[in-house]
């Protein structure tokens, strides 16, 4: 029997058809052109999903389940989702919309929790029960599985680990609060950081390296780093000692088997991992230093998403 994962995006809609071993059999892609209605949307998931199962050959009768990943707050058990800013859905159930054109089970989780299962079942965190999964991107993402299972809260709306607070009255965050772990530590907080050390010190090789301030990506301040320049080593170590301190809360609150991190910045490798090791060594609290939690990249990529969706029907109540 295959499963099929659907990660919804904002940008795009990526489709999956995965088999028992959890590996990826067939996808393919098609863009979520927002904004749309949620009957619009789930039209194209399907007509994603033929063209998937076509190209495999494979028959609906072949399909044991359908599990989506969508942005915003979801209802696994119901397929409602229940809020999401990025999609403008509130309360839209994605399960009865389905029912048109099919009848099968279907699944909904966040999209940073279907990617943190897919890590578990198939990736960096294969074999440990309790994992934090934390993605740097234009935001930072959560996703907590303890044992073996997706961690949300009564509502749902659990894992939101980008809106603990660093920094008591800091940089703004998009969610309203300030000082947030994500204004610090997302890929976007890097660019930022970059640009304001690039406008103090105008010398900076930075700048030779970007260009402009317009063309400045996570990768701006580590090229420089290596290039042996002063203000890009101070960005690089601002920014990994904020991410260091946001990693360590979340390790003193959970205490997990392992913490991956995922997201562009992670292509670092050791520039990034090396220095995060000696700063949770140094400040986790810790009273076993053989039982102490692991930190890791994540494997899948883009694909863990596709993968964890696939697989919510065996977490499902």
């Amino acid at each position: 029997m295959y499963n099929v994962g659907i990660d919804l995006g904002g940008t795009n809609i990526k489709v999956g058809l995965v088999n028992e071993n959890y590996e990826i059999v067939e996808k393919a892609s098609t863009p979520t052109n927002l904004p749309r209605s949620a009957e619009e949307i789930v039209k194209s998931m399907v007509d994603t999903m033929w063209k998937v199962l076509n190209a495999a050959k494979v028959t609906i009768g072949e399909v044991n389940s359908i599990g989506i990943g969508t942005p915003g707050v979801a209802n696994r058990n119901s397929g409602v989702v229940l809020y999401s800013c990025n999609l403008d859905f509130k309360n839209v159930n994605l399960r009865e919309l389905f029912k048109k054109y099919l009848d099968k089970p279907l699944y909904v989780e966040n999209d940073a929790n279907s990617a943190a299962f897919g890590e578990v079942l198939a990736g960096a965190g294969q074999g440990y029960k309790d994992v934090i999964v934390v993605t740097l991107g234009t935001g930072v993402g959560g996703g907590i599985i303890i044992d073996g299972k997706i961690y949300t809260g009564f509502n749902f709306c659990g894992a939101e680990l980008g809106h603990n607070v660093l920094v008591y009255n800091g940089r703004q965050c998009g969610c309203g609060r300030k000082g947030c772990f994500e204004a610090y530590s997302s890929a976007t907080a890097l660019i930022n950081m970059t640009r304001e050390s690039m406008e103090e010190h105008k010398d900076s090789k930075m700048w030779e390296i970007a260009g402009s301030l317009e063309n400045v990506d996570g990768k701006t301040a580590f090229d420089g780093m290596r290039a042996d320049d002063a203000a890009a080593k101070d960005v690089v170590n601002m920014y990994i000692d904020y991410l260091g301190c946001g990693l360590t809360n979340i390790i003193n609150t959970f205490q997990p088997e392992v913490l991956l991190i995922g997201g562009g910045i992670c292509k670092e490798g050791e520039n990034l991992t090396n220095p995060l090791n000696e700063y949770i060594k140094r400040e986790a609290y810790c009273v076993d230093a053989e039982r102490t939690t692991k930190l890791n990249i994540c494997k899948l990529g883009n694909d863990a998403g596709i993968i964890g969706a696939a697989f919510l029907y065996t977490i499902a109540e």
